[in-house]
Protein backbone atom coordinates (compact mmCIF):
# COMPACT_ATOMS: atom_id res chain seq x y z
CA UNK A 1 0.00 0.00 0.00
CA UNK A 2 2.81 2.43 0.84
CA UNK A 3 4.42 1.81 -2.54
CA UNK A 4 1.09 2.36 -4.27
CA UNK A 5 0.50 5.61 -2.39
CA UNK A 6 4.03 6.73 -3.16
CA UNK A 7 3.63 6.05 -6.87
CA UNK A 8 0.28 7.84 -6.84
CA UNK A 9 1.88 10.92 -5.29
CA UNK A 10 4.69 10.89 -7.86
CA UNK A 11 2.18 10.57 -10.71
CA UNK A 12 0.06 13.37 -9.25
CA UNK A 13 3.12 15.60 -9.06
CA UNK A 14 4.11 14.79 -12.65
CA UNK A 15 0.58 15.53 -13.87
CA UNK A 16 0.68 18.90 -12.12
CA UNK A 17 3.57 19.99 -14.38
CA UNK A 18 2.84 18.35 -17.76
CA UNK A 19 5.00 20.65 -19.86
CA UNK A 20 8.06 20.05 -17.69
CA UNK A 21 7.85 16.28 -17.85
CA UNK A 22 6.89 16.02 -21.52
CA UNK A 23 9.97 18.12 -22.29
CA UNK A 24 12.06 15.99 -19.96
CA UNK A 25 10.75 12.86 -21.68
CA UNK A 26 11.78 14.23 -25.09
CA UNK A 27 15.24 15.00 -23.70
CA UNK A 28 15.51 11.43 -22.42
CA UNK A 29 14.76 10.04 -25.89
CA UNK A 30 17.17 12.41 -27.64
CA UNK A 31 19.89 11.74 -25.06
CA UNK A 32 19.59 8.00 -25.65
CA UNK A 33 19.81 8.69 -29.40
CA UNK A 34 23.01 10.71 -28.91
CA UNK A 35 24.59 7.85 -26.99
CA UNK A 36 24.11 5.63 -30.05
CA UNK A 37 25.91 8.04 -32.40
CA UNK A 38 29.59 7.93 -33.28
CA UNK A 39 31.55 10.93 -31.94
CA UNK A 40 32.10 12.34 -35.43
CA UNK A 41 28.45 11.98 -36.47
CA UNK A 42 27.25 13.36 -33.13
CA UNK A 43 29.21 16.60 -33.47
CA UNK A 44 27.96 17.27 -37.00
CA UNK A 45 24.40 16.24 -36.12
CA UNK A 46 24.25 18.57 -33.10
CA UNK A 47 25.96 21.39 -34.97
CA UNK A 48 23.12 21.37 -37.50
CA UNK A 49 20.71 21.83 -34.60
CA UNK A 50 22.84 24.41 -32.87
CA UNK A 51 21.97 28.07 -32.45
CA UNK A 52 25.35 29.18 -33.75
CA UNK A 53 25.69 32.22 -35.99
CA UNK A 54 25.76 30.18 -39.19
CA UNK A 55 22.58 28.22 -38.45
CA UNK A 56 20.76 31.24 -37.03
CA UNK A 57 21.49 33.10 -40.26
CA UNK A 58 20.00 30.32 -42.39
CA UNK A 59 17.41 28.49 -40.28
CA UNK A 60 16.61 30.63 -37.20
CA UNK A 61 13.20 29.21 -36.28
CA UNK A 62 14.20 25.59 -36.83
CA UNK A 63 17.39 25.73 -34.77
CA UNK A 64 15.85 27.79 -31.96
CA UNK A 65 13.31 25.01 -31.50
CA UNK A 66 15.62 22.07 -32.21
CA UNK A 67 18.40 23.28 -29.92
CA UNK A 68 16.03 23.04 -26.94
CA UNK A 69 15.39 19.34 -27.62
CA UNK A 70 18.99 18.13 -27.43
CA UNK A 71 21.77 18.25 -24.85
CA UNK A 72 25.49 18.31 -25.50
CA UNK A 73 27.26 15.86 -23.22
CA UNK A 74 24.51 13.30 -22.75
CA UNK A 75 23.94 13.76 -18.98
CA UNK A 76 20.17 13.47 -18.53
CA UNK A 77 19.80 12.61 -14.84
CA UNK A 78 21.13 15.94 -13.46
CA UNK A 79 18.62 17.76 -15.65
CA UNK A 80 15.83 15.50 -14.40
CA UNK A 81 16.66 16.76 -10.89
CA UNK A 82 16.94 20.39 -11.99
CA UNK A 83 13.68 20.23 -13.95
CA UNK A 84 11.89 18.84 -10.91
CA UNK A 85 13.35 21.43 -8.55
CA UNK A 86 12.89 24.49 -10.79
CA UNK A 87 10.80 23.92 -13.91
CA UNK A 88 8.10 21.83 -12.24
CA UNK A 89 7.76 24.31 -9.37
CA UNK A 90 7.50 27.24 -11.78
CA UNK A 91 4.94 25.49 -13.99
CA UNK A 92 2.77 24.51 -11.01
CA UNK A 93 2.90 28.10 -9.76
CA UNK A 94 2.53 30.04 -13.01
CA UNK A 95 0.51 27.55 -15.02
CA UNK A 96 1.78 25.88 -18.18
CA UNK A 97 1.18 28.81 -20.54
CA UNK A 98 2.99 31.44 -18.45
CA UNK A 99 5.80 29.05 -17.57
CA UNK A 100 6.29 28.32 -21.27
CA UNK A 101 6.39 32.05 -22.04
CA UNK A 102 9.25 32.49 -19.56
CA UNK A 103 11.11 29.52 -21.06
CA UNK A 104 10.71 30.75 -24.64
CA UNK A 105 11.64 34.33 -23.79
CA UNK A 106 14.79 33.27 -21.94
CA UNK A 107 15.85 30.70 -24.55
CA UNK A 108 15.26 32.90 -27.60
CA UNK A 109 16.34 36.31 -26.32
CA UNK A 110 19.43 35.07 -24.48
CA UNK A 111 20.48 33.10 -27.55
CA UNK A 112 20.13 36.11 -29.84
CA UNK A 113 21.93 38.44 -27.40
CA UNK A 114 24.82 36.07 -26.73
CA UNK A 115 25.28 35.14 -30.38
CA UNK A 116 25.04 38.82 -31.29
CA UNK A 117 27.85 39.55 -28.85
CA UNK A 118 29.89 36.74 -30.39
CA UNK A 119 29.30 38.14 -33.89
CA UNK A 120 30.47 41.55 -32.68
CA UNK A 121 33.61 39.92 -31.24
CA UNK A 122 34.32 38.19 -34.56
CA UNK A 123 33.91 41.41 -36.53
CA UNK A 124 36.27 43.19 -34.15
CA UNK A 125 38.93 40.44 -34.34
CA UNK A 126 38.31 39.38 -30.76
CA UNK A 127 37.16 35.89 -31.77
CA UNK A 128 38.12 33.67 -34.73
CA UNK A 129 35.95 33.40 -37.85
CA UNK A 130 35.44 29.72 -37.08
CA UNK A 131 33.34 30.75 -34.07
CA UNK A 132 30.34 31.16 -36.39
CA UNK A 133 30.02 27.36 -36.20
CA UNK A 134 30.50 27.05 -32.46
CA UNK A 135 28.28 24.38 -30.92
CA UNK A 136 25.54 26.09 -28.89
CA UNK A 137 22.86 23.62 -27.94
CA UNK A 138 20.87 22.75 -24.84
CA UNK A 139 18.27 23.85 -22.35
CA UNK A 140 20.29 25.86 -19.84
CA UNK A 141 19.09 29.32 -20.95
CA UNK A 142 15.44 28.40 -20.35
CA UNK A 143 16.41 26.88 -17.02
CA UNK A 144 18.28 30.03 -15.95
CA UNK A 145 15.25 32.14 -16.89
CA UNK A 146 13.00 30.00 -14.71
CA UNK A 147 15.51 30.17 -11.85
CA UNK A 148 15.28 33.95 -12.16
CA UNK A 149 11.48 34.23 -12.20
CA UNK A 150 11.20 31.89 -9.19
CA UNK A 151 12.63 34.69 -7.05
CA UNK A 152 9.09 36.11 -7.01
CA UNK A 153 7.78 32.81 -5.64
CA UNK A 154 9.65 33.44 -2.37
CA UNK A 155 8.37 36.01 0.10
CA UNK A 156 10.55 38.88 1.29
CA UNK A 157 12.97 39.02 3.04
CA UNK A 158 13.88 35.42 2.09
CA UNK A 159 13.77 36.39 -1.59
CA UNK A 160 16.89 38.54 -1.31
CA UNK A 161 19.38 35.86 -0.21
CA UNK A 162 18.03 33.68 -3.02
CA UNK A 163 18.65 36.52 -5.50
CA UNK A 164 22.18 37.08 -4.21
CA UNK A 165 22.99 33.39 -4.63
CA UNK A 166 21.48 33.22 -8.13
CA UNK A 167 23.26 36.35 -9.34
CA UNK A 168 26.54 35.05 -7.90
CA UNK A 169 26.15 31.60 -9.48
CA UNK A 170 25.57 33.11 -12.92
CA UNK A 171 27.49 36.37 -12.53
CA UNK A 172 30.85 35.08 -11.31
CA UNK A 173 31.49 32.91 -14.42
CA UNK A 174 30.61 35.88 -16.63
CA UNK A 175 33.02 38.14 -14.75
CA UNK A 176 35.86 35.61 -14.76
CA UNK A 177 35.51 33.73 -18.07
CA UNK A 178 33.50 36.15 -20.23
CA UNK A 179 32.32 33.55 -22.73
CA UNK A 180 29.21 34.02 -24.85
CA UNK A 181 27.47 31.17 -23.00
CA UNK A 182 28.18 32.84 -19.65
CA UNK A 183 26.64 36.00 -21.07
CA UNK A 184 23.66 33.97 -22.25
CA UNK A 185 23.10 32.43 -18.82
CA UNK A 186 23.32 35.74 -16.97
CA UNK A 187 21.05 37.39 -19.53
CA UNK A 188 18.54 34.57 -19.08
CA UNK A 189 18.36 35.22 -15.34
CA UNK A 190 17.70 38.93 -16.01
CA UNK A 191 14.99 38.00 -18.52
CA UNK A 192 13.40 35.76 -15.89
CA UNK A 193 13.43 38.67 -13.43
CA UNK A 194 11.91 40.91 -16.12
CA UNK A 195 8.96 38.49 -16.37
CA UNK A 196 7.47 39.91 -13.17
CA UNK A 197 4.20 40.93 -14.92
CA UNK A 198 3.53 37.24 -15.56
CA UNK A 199 3.56 36.34 -11.86
CA UNK A 200 0.74 38.69 -10.87
CA UNK A 201 -2.33 36.85 -9.72
CA UNK A 202 -0.44 33.57 -9.24
CA UNK A 203 -1.07 33.33 -5.53
CA UNK A 204 0.71 34.17 -2.32
CA UNK A 205 4.50 33.96 -2.26
CA UNK A 206 6.00 31.04 -0.34
CA UNK A 207 7.21 31.94 3.15
CA UNK A 208 9.84 29.46 4.47
CA UNK A 209 9.15 30.63 8.04
CA UNK A 210 5.52 29.52 7.77
CA UNK A 211 6.55 26.15 6.37
CA UNK A 212 8.98 25.52 9.24
CA UNK A 213 6.34 26.53 11.77
CA UNK A 214 3.82 24.15 10.21
CA UNK A 215 6.32 21.27 10.31
CA UNK A 216 6.96 21.90 14.00
CA UNK A 217 3.22 21.59 14.60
Amino acid sequence: MRITRGLHRVWTYVRSAPGTYVWLGILFVTTVAVHHMSPEFEQEFLRQRSTNIHELSNNPVRVLFASAMWMDGGRWLPYAVLYTVFHAQAERWLGTARWLMVCVAAHVLATLISEGALLWAIKNDMAPESAVNTLDIGVSYALAGVVGVLAYRIAAPWRYPYLVIVLAVYGVPLATHRTFTDLGHFTSVLIGLACYPLVRGCGKAWNPKETVAALRG
